[in-house]
């Protein structure tokens, strides 16, 4: 068995559909799975029962517990990509103005913020994700996801947000301090996204829904102002 995950097969009498949607529910079960015991801890037995098939069909698909391993970085990274696509493309539009107002950066920024809380605390497998990232960070299991996502959308996040802030404030993107003010900022929305069931119960919140997630935005955004006006002041 290899590392690398076979090509899904498919049947021209209508098996590709079915296939897609075995594959899909193969990968859902193993990102919970790799989320809650991580990549030693989650035998590829497991995730075939709770994914509904049996260990061939699992072979078949992926060949290898790797291969499921890296078909769950691979959704996690294209999904993450897909979701952050719109914000960034409108804020790289707005960065190619020279001439773009103050205010237009600003809600350009809020929008970002807006779709990153998005992102954290509100899709549906959030919690999920953020475990099997964990698990990575801890070395639990193969740096695939952060080689991936090193490729592709991390970068291009803490990009567009550090040109935005250094449009913002008139201080270079380059600049290390602009760099610790991004990480500032975004650090607002990982506290709520890592703690959030503590945080939720201390607010006296049921759950972290559309209404409260509302609130936290509104909040975030006042603050990412407050700061971003301090730091233009003193330059």
């Amino acid at each position: 068995m290899t590392d690398k995950p076979r090509a899904h097969r498919h049947r021209a009498d209508g098996g590709y559909a079915r296939g897609d949607e075995t594959r899909r529910r193969i990968i859902d079960a193993a990102i919970r799975l790799f989320g809650e015991r991580g990549f030693e801890g989650a035998s590829t037995r497991e995730i075939a029962k709770a994914a509904g098939v049996n260990a061939p069909a699992l072979q078949y698909y992926f060949d290898s517990k790797e291969g499921v391993y890296r078909a769950c970085a691979e959704f996690i990274a294209e999904t993450m990509a897909a979701h952050f696509e719109p914000a960034l493309d409108g804020a790289q539009t707005v960065l190619a103005d020279a001439k773009a107002s103050r205010g237009a950066l600003l809600q350009a920024f809020d929008q970002l913020m807006d779709n990153l809380a998005d992102y954290m605390l509100l899709s549906q497998d959030a919690q999920q994700r953020r475990l099997f990232i964990t698990h990575e960070q801890v070395g639990h299991g193969p740096s695939v996801l952060f080689d991936l996502l090193e490729q592709s959308v991390k970068p291009r996040i803490g990009e567009v947000t550090a040109q935005l802030v250094s449009r913002i404030t008139g201080l270079k993107a380059e600049d290390t301090m602009t760099k610790i003010r991004v990480a500032t900022l975004l650090g607002q929305l990982i506290v709520f996204q890592m703690t959030q069931r503590t945080l939720a119960s201390k607010l006296g919140w049921a759950r972290m829904g559309p209404q409260e997630v509302a609130v936290i935005k509104e909040t975030v955004r006042g603050q990412c102002r407050v700061l971003m006006d301090s730091w233009t002041q003193t330059g």
